[in-house]
């Protein structure tokens, strides 16, 4: 999944694709690059962000769609958590919502993702952006998840989502400590086994700097370290910035894991 945040503020590339003319030509690197899915995003939610109202969001993220929807060659996911942004993506042919509030933010958005059988990504955070880096820690944060998750994939499910069309990501670094951030990498399978595909975002994350001193510029060995072990432990996407560098990376760990299981 490659990211393309339309946004004046995100944590690694904010202000870069504001202009809908860049973004566009940065959603067709991305295809041409080697992703499978393009996730489009309005509003930043990096620690301390503020949010922005969803006809701030619509102005950002609506004229990327129109120019993309009769021709772009991937799966669009929209980055969001407000309904009206999630309707008027999927009306312009988006398959995917990504919530990073699970269902907790506009809880109504799982009732269009079923009127339009779209696939729904449900991610854990702690806390909201303005809180998340502020927050004691979670006890048990693999625990925390579990629950979490239980909770937000029947909510989906009473709202209409198929199960088989959700996907849940455990939000790395929204709210959790390094310790927890590595924690939930290396038991990727415990989450696994509650039935759903995984999303995995690390790319150029906090965590990552902090554990190899690096600014958010100069972390992409680290985002492709963490981009191998997420696939190696179960993570059936991972959502990166640098497309064609984590293609191979992830090229090369499926192809590892498939020498393992004929072995």
């Amino acid at each position: 999944m490659g990211v393309l945040n339309v946004t004046p503020d995100s944590f690694s590339d904010g202000g870069s694709f504001l202009k809908p003319a860049d973004a566009v030509t940065r959603a067709w690197e991305i295809a041409h690059q080697g992703a499978d899915i393009l996730d489009v995003g309005g509003e930043s939610t990096r620690p301390g962000s503020q949010g922005v109202s969803a006809d701030e969001e619509l102005n950002r993220v609506l004229p990327v769609l129109e120019a993309l929807a009769e021709s772009y060659p991937l799966p669009i996911s929209i980055d969001t958590s407000k309904r009206e942004v999630a309707r008027r993506a999927l009306e312009l042919g988006a398959e995917l919502v990504n919530d990073v509030t699970g269902l907790h933010g506009s809880p109504s958005i799982g009732e269009e993702v079923a009127r339009f059988g779209a696939g729904l990504i449900l991610m854990h955070m702690r806390g909201d952006p303005n809180t998340m880096q502020v927050i004691p820690p979670s006890p048990d944060i693999l625990s925390e998840i579990e629950s979490w998750a239980r909770d937000s994939t029947a909510r989906a499910g009473n709202a209409g989502v198929s199960y088989g069309k959700i996907i849940l990501d455990p939000g790395i670094g929204f709210g959790k400590t390094v310790h927890q951030n590595l924690e939930i990498l290396r038991d990727l399978g415990r989450l696994a086994d509650l039935g759903f595909p995984l999303l995995v975002g690390t790319s150029r994350k906090s965590f990552i700097g902090a554990l190899l001193d690096r600014p958010t510029g100069d972390r992409i060995f680290g985002s492709a370290a963490s981009v191998a072990a997420s696939i190696m432990f179960g993570a059936h996407i991972v959502r990166v910035h640098e497309v064609a560098a984590m293609r191979d990376v992830a090229c090369f760990i499926d192809a590892l894991r498939s020498e393992r299981s004929e072995g």
